[in-house]
């Protein structure tokens, strides 16, 4: 019989849901991103306890090996190191968005505008959404991709999905910024985003 508090989840008596509740739902998420649970961007507290807690007792994240940030898929921060592009054409929209520059970094409040360059934060962005990279048919330059976009399968026949690795290449080319939102003002997930280059208003 243990002697530990809480809620324990079955057969795994250091997982405690009743710790995790204690925690702020900034924390839950970072703890749920670590233990590799899709999606945490747009739980409730509650969702996120329960998933954070089922992650540590199935031993998929860090909870079971303890060999965090390994993930085989993970793309990196790119050359500028996440840090966003400034040049002459910069938006209003970019000047005042917060930077983000690892997979750590937390929006400050719900619904500010966020602004990166780094590769794994715009896939797993784009990712817990479904999203898949894009590019906009019709618009190619030989055998370069045309605009870029993240495709949410919202039926856009416009759309034809490329590999992270071809839609970075063109990303990194033309020097843009990834300018988005984890979470609209009212705290629901937000899908908005746009790519600007500093150096060109049309772009």
């Amino acid at each position: 019989m243990s002697n530990e508090p809480g809620n324990q989840t079955p057969n795994t008596p250091d997982v405690s849901e009743t710790e995790l509740r204690k925690m702020k739902v900034d924390e839950l998420r970072q703890e749920a991103r670590d233990e590799n649970v899709s999606g945490a961007s747009g739980m409730r507290k509650e969702e996120l306890v329960k998933e954070v807690a089922n992650a540590r007792s199935s031993g998929d994240g860090r909870g079971g090996d303890g060999d965090a940030g390994s993930d085989p898929d993970d793309l990196g921060a790119g050359p500028e190191g996440g840090k966003i592009r400034h040049g002459d054409a910069s938006s209003k929209s970019l000047k005042y968005s917060q930077e983000i520059t690892s997979t750590d970094d937390e929006a400050e409040r719900e619904g500010r505008s966020l602004a990166t360059t780094h590769h794994e934060v715009i896939r797993q962005w784009a990712e817990e959404r479904g999203g898949v990279p894009a590019t906009v048919e019709g618009t190619e330059h030989g055998d370069h991709l045309g605009v870029l976009r993240i495709d949410f399968r919202d039926k856009d026949s416009n759309l034809r999905q490329v590999s992270w690795e071809e839609w970075f290449d063109t990303f990194v080319a033309r020097r843009l910024n990834f300018i988005y939102q984890e979470q609209r003002a009212d705290g629901t997930q937000s899908n908005f985003f746009r790519l600007e280059n500093p150096e060109r208003e049309d772009a």
